[in-house]
C-alpha cells in the first residue's frame, strides 16, 4: 500500500474524521499529496477515491489523441457515483466525496448480490445508482420507472489505487451476476465515423441515454466520456427552475457542448431542436414561478425507500448536516410502506436564491441591471 500522508492531511483539514452508526472512518475532503479526494481510511483498509473522467467534444480527433489501441464503449448512466466495499465488517456505499451514504448502504441487498464481499472481501465495486427515487438528483434514465437501480462499471481493490483489468471485471460480473452498465461495443481509435462510434452515440441519444464512457483495453485507467447532445438539453430542463442557485456557466457550457455535438455529427439545427432548447429553459422557470405563488418557495420533493428505519433516521441526520452547510432541507414525513417492511422518507430541498429573488420581486422589490 502506498505511504499515506494521513496525519498531515488531518492537521491541515484536508481529511476529516466521520462516522456512520458505530463505524468510524477518515475521508479525504480534497486531493492531497497524491491521494485523491474521496479516499476513505477505515477498519478493514483504504478505498481510493474515484477519479474524474475527462470529456471529449471532438470525437474523431479525441480518439486519436487519447487512445493508443482498441477500447470498449460502455453506456454512461445518469445517476450518482458510489464505491461499495466491506469496511468495518459490513458492506458500505461511499459517495464520490467519501461519505458513507445511509440510503445506498441500506439498499445494497436490493441493488447487487452482496455475496461478492463474503467471497472476495478485498473487492471494491464501483457503480452508478440511478432512478426517480434517489435522494440526490432530479434527473434519472427514462427506462427506470420507479425506485433506484445500480449499474456496475468498474472494480477496484481495497488498499490499491487504480482499476482492475477489464477481463477480471467481466469475469466477476458473470460469476456474481452483478448488474453491469450496458456494453456498447469494441472499437479502434480510427472508428469514430457514422458506421462506428457516432452511430452508437446516436442510438443512445434516441433512447434518452446520457452518453458513453470509453475505456482503453490495455490501460484500464485510460478513459474518457462522450455525452450526447440531448443530454445537455435534459440537464438544462432539470436545472432551469433552480437557475439562480447555479452558476451561469452551468448553462452556457451545456449550450456550447450541444453546438459542438451537432457539428461533430454533421447535423443541422432544426426548428424542433430550437423549440426543445427554449422549452428546456422556459418550462422550468415557469413552474418555479407557479410553485412560488402557491407555496412561497421553490423546491424539489424527494421520495426514498429504506429497508431499515434506523438507516432512514441516519439519512435524516445526514440531511440535517447538509442544512447546516447551507442546503435547505425540510422533512415531510417518514412512514411505513404497506406490508413489505420498507420505510418511505419524503423530504424537500429548497432552492434558496431563486426563492429569495422571487419573494423580493413579488413583494414589489426593485431589480437593478448589473
Amino acid at each position: 500500500m502506498p505511504t499515506l500522508p494521513l496525519r498531515e492531511a488531518l492537521r491541515q483539514g484536508r481529511a476529516v474524521r466521520a462516522r456512520f452508526g458505530g463505524f468510524r472512518y477518515i475521508r479525504f475532503k480534497d486531493d492531497f499529496q497524491g491521494v485523491p479526494r474521496g479516499t476513505v481510511v477505515a477498519p478493514g483498509g483504504m478505498v481510493w477515491g474515484y477519479p474524474h473522467i475527462g470529456r471529449l467534444l471532438s470525437l474523431e480527433a479525441g480518439l486519436e489523441e487519447h487512445f493508443a489501441g482498441p477500447f470498449q464503449a460502455e453506456e454512461k448512466i445518469d445517476g450518482y457515483n458510489v464505491r461499495i466495499a466491506r469496511l468495518g465488517g459490513r458492506p458500505v456505499a461511499l459517495t464520490r466525496g467519501g461519505l458513507v451514504c445511509p440510503f445506498t448502504t441500506d439498499r445494497l441487498p436490493d441493488l447487487l448480490p452482496t455475496a461478492i464481499f463474503d467471497a472476495e472481501p478485498e473487492r471494491v465495486v464501483c457503480g452508478e445508482v440511478a432512478g426517480p427515487d434517489n435522494p440526490y438528483l432530479e434527473a434519472s434514465p427514462p427506462w427506470i420507472g420507479a425506485d433506484v437501480a445500480l449499474y456496475v462499471f468498474d472494480l477496484m481493490r481495497i488498499n490499491r489505487p487504480g482499476f482492475e483489468p477489464r477481463a477480471d471485471k467481466h469475469a466477476a460480473v458473470e460469476r456474481y451476476d452483478l448488474p453491469a452498465v450496458p456494453f456498447r461495443g469494441r472499437f479502434r481509435p480510427d472508428e469514430a465515423g457514422r458506421a462506428g462510434l457516432r452511430a452508437v452515440s446516436e442510438e443512445v441519444e434516441a433512447a434518452g441515454g446520457e452518453g458513453l464512457v470509453l475505456k482503453e483495453e490495455e490501460r484500464p485507467d485510460k478513459r474518457v466520456k462522450y455525452v450526447t447532445g440531448g443530454a445537455n438539453i435534459a440537464d438544462i430542463a432539470v436545472a432551469a427552475g433552480n437557475m439562480a442557485d447555479l452558476p451561469a456557466d452551468y448553462y452556457t457550457d451545456r449550450v456550447q457542448r450541444l453546438v459542438l455535438y451537432l457539428m461533430d455529427h454533421g447535423r443541422e439545427r432544426t426548428a424542433e431542436l430550437d423549440r426543445e432548447l427554449g422549452r428546456a429553459f422556459l418550462d422550468g422557470l415557469e413552474e418555479a414561478v407557479r410553485q412560488f405563488r402557491r407555496e412561497r418557495h421553490v423546491s424539489r420533493v424527494y421520495r426514498c425507500r429504506f429497508r431499515e428505519r434506523a438507516n432512514a433516521e441516519a439519512f435524516r441526520r445526514h440531511l440535517a448536516a447538509l442544512s447546516d452547510a447551507g442546503v435547505q432541507t425540510r422533512i415531510l414525513g417518514l412512514e411505513p410502506e404497506g406490508k413489505d417492511g420498507y420505510w418511505v422518507l419524503r423530504f424537500e430541498r429548497i432552492a434558496p436564491r431563486i426563492t429569495g429573488i422571487l419573494g423580493h420581486l413579488f413583494s414589489g422589490g426593485v431589480f437593478y441591471d448589473p
